[in-house]
């Protein structure tokens, strides 16, 4: 895949918004009003053609696994699919769903039993970009202004947050991502989603696209 060419590096640029596109936005409001994640993410209306695993994941972390059971309930009661059911792992508790839009969801807790009741509370969301060469990657990245903030070697690299975004950025090999996620590693088209938070436009060396972030606009019940 080309990398686009810019015209300027962008200084402080951080991840400040994610655009997920969907083919049928009212269904898409719905069931990430009922899944509770509404607030975390914009949605575009697109017909823009996608095939098999489109890179990425949008990973919740949460307190403990009745919260995971919870997250993974309501999904599947708002229309998601499961693709690996919420189960103990070396790592903590996890399991994994599909929204209908196609978007992958993982929601995962460190802690492998519960301290208190399940809640609706959310730790942290972090995008996952499935890349094919994590320094390649992350170099671009820190020529675009972003600042690294954990780094594991070619394995993984995770940005600061931007100021008001409720969203991480990180990169995984894609490999790696789509078998944790239990899911072929083959793809084509669009990723079907636009990180907002540049100056100017651009595509990563992956095909990730970027924009100018625009204000979240609550969706409406």
């Amino acid at each position: 895949m080309v990398m686009a060419t810019t015209t300027s590096t962008a200084a402080d640029t951080a991840l400040e918004s994610v655009t997920v596109e969907v083919a049928d936005l009212e269904t898409a409001r719905r069931f990430y009003r009922e899944f509770g994640v509404d607030t975390f993410i914009h949605l575009r209306a697109s017909e823009a053609q996608s095939t098999g695993f489109r890179g990425f994941t949008l990973a919740l972390t949460v307190s403990g696994p009745a919260t995971v059971d919870g997250f993974v309930g309501a999904a599947v009661n708002a229309g998601a699919t499961v693709l690996k059911p919420a189960a103990k792992s070396l790592w903590g508790y996890g399991g994994v769903v599909q929204a209908p839009d196609g978007t992958i969801w993982k929601i995962a807790t460190s802690a492998k039993k519960d301290s208190g009741p399940a809640t609706r509370e959310i730790d942290e969301v972090v995008l996952l970009l499935g890349v094919e060469d994590v320094k390649a990657t992350k170099q671009f990245y820190v020529g675009r202004g972003l600042s690294v903030a954990k780094s594991f070697g070619g394995k993984y690299t995770e940005f600061a947050p931007g100021q008001s975004s409720p969203v991480k950025l990180a990169l995984y090999k894609r490999r790696a991502l789509a078998k944790d996620l239990g899911v072929p590693v083959d793809g084509t088209g669009s990723h079907r989603i636009v990180l907002g938070g540049a100056a100017d436009t651009f595509t990563d060396p992956d095909g990730f696209a970027w924009e100018a972030a625009a204000p979240h606009v609550p969706t409406a019940s």
